[in-house]
């Protein structure tokens, strides 16, 4: 009695730890003749994993569309809007001529434009983009380690206030990420099972990721290089072991060939001078950690030592893993401290490091677990990643957090009068602030500037009107100088400033 009484106590404590797995326990099968719906529907009521997965994509979406089209348009979104509006082929022409981002996000906008131009509509494709990234984020975890590092890694990405900013932006920062991260989960089931079909699945998404931003093609080098060091043994006794490797590189350039040829062109002309705004130097390291980490210093450096404690406990099982998480956010990192010093670089750009980390993060799990032995504890890690990004939410859908167009057009429509001019500096400010400000309907002059010297010409041209100059921080990037703001200075008087848009008038 005794002996089966403690077998039976030893099932209950294996069947209750079986590794944390959630689900440990809950035995289903498949009913003969079931409907497709029944056949869907049953992981949804019988797996933990699927339930929690599920609840975070739900919140994921809620998070990223409430409020959506609350804050202005700023500059960079009323260019994907001025470059939306063109044909196809005119957006092809704009990248081939010079625009610093690749086509494909401004073709998807231009079909989104049969639906209006409102704020919502702009940003609704990032936002659906940044909800779908929260389940392949989760399949990343749940291939690289398990289904627990899965759940974590998503959870950290659905509250990731760096992630929920972007999502909310009509640029191409977070579709980049959706389809990196599909490259990144059929990379690591790739370099698992040597699959041909998840070979060539990377290098179609990868070039699909390379089409929607160009600094994409920085994670999918590092990825063909750690490929190629990781299994550099094996390709030099027998070169035909890198056959499917070399046939995701052909994927990748076939599908990616007219716009590797721009790149070249474009990346001549970006650094062929020292950038005028942009982060240089190691705050490039900083600012990047920083703002994907959650804009606090205290969780950069609590997620900078869970993120080096889970490539520790890695190392232990798979040091290949390890090495992954090592090259992939050590040499991006790198790479955009170099180019730093010649072309502009933003966090942003590195967006794509957020799978990564996120996974690294939560691959310390297991070292938790196996200190606390509750599966419990993965839903209070959950509950930790929520907790972490409160101080950002409780501000964030309350506060404007770009540049308010919209409440500095009202403003100065309320200052101007008709036949007053109205100067923005530098002039394709006038993108955002034409979006909400209408001189036609005000009766002023809108003009641009850039220097000192255009601003003494307009005021020669114009000596007897009323004149409103409309200045934001970007004038430095075109006038390094300082001329215009000197003449500024001198020649008119500061009128306010509204979310870093400055208004001057003239003396």
């Amino acid at each position: 009695m005794g002996k089966k009484q403690g077998k039976q106590t030893k099932r209950k404590a294996d069947v209750h730890d079986n590794g944390g797995d959630l689900d440990s326990g809950i035995f289903t099968s498949a009913r003969p003749g079931a409907s497709l719906f029944d056949t869907i529907a049953a992981p949804i009521k019988t797996s933990r994993y699927v339930q929690a997965l599920l609840g975070l994509t739900i919140i994921g979406f809620l998070l990223r569309f409430y409020n959506l089209g609350g804050n202005s348009l700023w500059l960079d979104e009323a260019s994907t809007l001025t470059f939306a509006r063109q044909s196809l082929i005119g957006i092809w022409e704009s990248t081939a001529g010079g625009e610093f981002n690749p086509p494909l996000f401004y073709w998807l906008e231009h079909g989104m434009l049969l639906f209006g131009e409102s704020e919502f509509v702009l940003r609704f494709l990032p936002a659906l983009f940044g909800v779908l990234t929260i389940p392949v984020v989760y399949f990343i975890g749940t291939e690289f380690r398990d289904r627990n590092v899965g759940l974590i890694a998503a959870a950290l990405l659905a509250f990731s206030p760096f992630h929920i900013f972007y999502s909310q932006e009509a640029r191409a920062y977070a579709p980049m990420l959706f389809f990196f991260s599909l490259a990144l989960l059929f990379y690591v089931r790739a370099s698992k099972s040597d699959d041909v079909r998840s070979w060539v699945l990377f290098g179609v998404f990868s070039a699909v990721a390379f089409w929607m931003h160009f600094y994409a093609i920085v994670p999918v080098a590092v990825l063909i290089l750690y490929a190629l060091v990781t299994h550099a043994g094996a390709i030099r006794s027998d070169p035909r072991s890198a056959r499917n490797l070399a046939l995701s590189v052909i994927a990748f350039v076939v599908a990616s060939l007219p716009l590797l040829i721009v790149t070249v062109n474009l990346f001549m002309v970006r650094t062929s001078s020292a950038p005028t705004f942009g982060i240089q130097g190691f705050d490039v390291i900083y600012q990047t950690l920083l703002q994907i980490s959650g804009f606090g210093d205290l969780i950069l450096v609590l997620f900078v030592i869970l993120f080096v404690i889970g490539v520790a406990y890695t190392w232990r099982e798979d040091r290949n893993g390890a090495l992954l998480l090592v090259f992939m956010m050590v040499l991006p990192l790198a790479a955009s401290l170099v180019l730093s010093s010649r072309m502009p670089m933003i966090p942003r750009y590195l967006i794509y490091l957020l799978p990564v980390y996120f996974v690294g993060i939560a691959a310390t799990y297991p070292a938790l677990y196996a200190l606390v032995r509750d599966r419990r504890a993965v839903y209070l890690v959950i509950a930790a990643a929520l907790l972490i990004s409160t101080p950002f939410l409780s501000t964030y859908y309350t506060t404007p957090q770009k540049n308010d167009w919209r409440g500095f057009s009202a403003d100065l429509g309320g200052m101007t009068g008709e036949g007053d001019l109205v100067v923005v500096l530098p002039p394709y400010m006038a993108q955002p602030l034409d979006y909400y400000y209408s001189n036609a309907t005000d009766g002023t002059l809108e003009l641009g500037a850039t220097t000192g010297e255009d601003l003494a010409t307009i005021r020669g041209l114009h000596p007897g009107r009323q004149a409103f100059y409309v200045v934001t921080s970007d004038i430095f990037a075109v006038d390094p100088t300082g001329d215009a703001v000197g003449w500024l200075e001198e020649n008119s008087e500061f009128a306010g400033q509204h979310t870093g848009i400055f208004l001057f008038r003239s003396a």
